[in-house]
């Protein structure tokens, strides 16, 4: 096999090596300080758009509940006006009257006493332990 010739070494070879260039340095640097100021920038529009946003989503947590309330509201609506316009008839003016204790002409008041012990009793009855009043 035959030897390899070594060539002489230049001078650029034979010198330490070389530092980076400036411009390289400066170039590098540039681009970090483009990044910050590219964070930064975006960093002020965020701080500018947090007011706008959390105005916007009060008022859209204030609309809903606004408007939950409009339903509740047309249901009682629905509600009153069923019940008014069964409160102009003159069964409901007549049941009304008889709640108060009123009687028509003619007729004869009867005010009857221990209804909810009778019907205790009725109960009993029917389960089979038959007791009226006291008596056991």
């Amino acid at each position: 096999m035959a030897k390899r010739v070594q060539r002489p070494r230049s001078r650029q070879e034979n010198a330490a090596p070389r530092k980076k260039s400036k411009r390289r340095a400066r170039s590098h640097r540039s681009a970090i300080l483009l990044r910050w100021c590219v964070v930064g920038v975006l960093g002020f529009v965020a701080v500018l758009y947090y007011r706008p946003l959390a105005s916007y989503v009060e008022t859209r947590s204030t609309l809903n509940a606004r408007q939950a309330e409009v339903r509740e509201l047309r249901t009682e609506r629905t509600r009153l006006q069923a019940r008014l316009a069964d409160s102009a008839t003159l069964a409901a003016l007549t049941r009304e009257a008889r709640r108060n204790g009123l009687v028509r002409p003619g007729e004869q008041l009867f005010v009857v006493r221990g209804i909810a012990e009778w019907r205790r009793a009725q109960r009993a009855v029917r389960r089979g332990e038959a007791r009226i009043g006291r008596d056991g």
